[in-house]
């Protein structure tokens, strides 16, 4: 059996001006995670990694754990997180109802930011957000979800006889490839989106036709009471 190792990547930059950046505490999780890796001996076949800078940048600090020390991963603009800023601003102007509170843009509050994000993605998933013209950046929940399992099958269709493929991403994404594999709700995608620690481990083991997980969520890196202060979701 082959193996799929999926890596949600380090903490972003939260209410910064460029959310897709790790912070100082994102990338000192990827660098806990590469060092409990190279305490327990795990190597890797392949290194893959989405676009954004945040999944390029925690995949960087993982690169020395792949046989051959590439100097990159292999880049899959399919393994990007879906973009929640036109799904907020479709909500916020097509569903937001007058007796709620007032939303201002961005968001920096994370309660308030998890509030909104839970109203749209309950939207997004059954088609009620529907884009203008100005919407850039948009996608269609079925498109996502086609362009996660495409990706999905396209690796694992390169590598296969015992291959251990690390995959730097998102959440979101990591939620379709569960979904992918459980056929679980769409539903559930959402709701597993949010339960992903950053840095956090999730494996994925294929062969023979067959699909089957492993290990959801793990952070055996950070399970120390001194390292307590490092578990984050956002």
């Amino acid at each position: 059996m082959s193996e799929l190792i999926l890596v949600r990547h380090g903490q972003a930059s939260f209410g910064k001006a460029s959310y897709d950046k790790l912070s100082d505490k994102g990338i000192e999780q990827a660098k806990i995670l590469s060092r409990h890796w190279l305490a327990t001996g795990e190597r890797f076949d392949h290194a893959y990694s989405g676009t954004l800078l945040r999944q390029r940048e925690t995949v960087s600090e993982l690169l020395s754990l792949v046989n051959g020390e590439p100097s990159a991963a292999t880049l899959k603009p399919a393994l990007n997180e879906y973009n929640g800023d036109p799904l907020f601003r479709i909500y916020l102007r097509d569903h937001h109802d007058d007796s709620e509170e007032e939303i201002e843009w961005p968001i920096k509050d994370p309660k308030k930011f998890q509030l909104l994000f839970e109203k749209a993605t309950a939207k997004w998933i059954v088609g009620e957000l529907v884009p203008n013209d100005a919407d850039r950046g948009f996608e269609y929940f079925q498109a996502f979800q086609q362009r996660v399992y495409g990706v999905m099958d396209e690796i694992m269709s390169h590598h296969q006889s015992g291959s251990k493929i690390l995959i730097s991403t998102s959440g979101g994404v990591i939620a379709m490839a569960l979904q992918r594999v459980l056929q679980f709700t769409n539903e559930h995608v959402i709701t597993t989106n949010w339960m992903v620690h950053n840095s956090a481990v999730t494996r994925i083991r294929y062969g023979r036709g067959r699909l089957s997980l492993s290990q959801f969520n793990n952070l055996a890196h950070l399970e120390s009471n001194d390292l307590a202060h490092m578990v984050t979701y956002r």
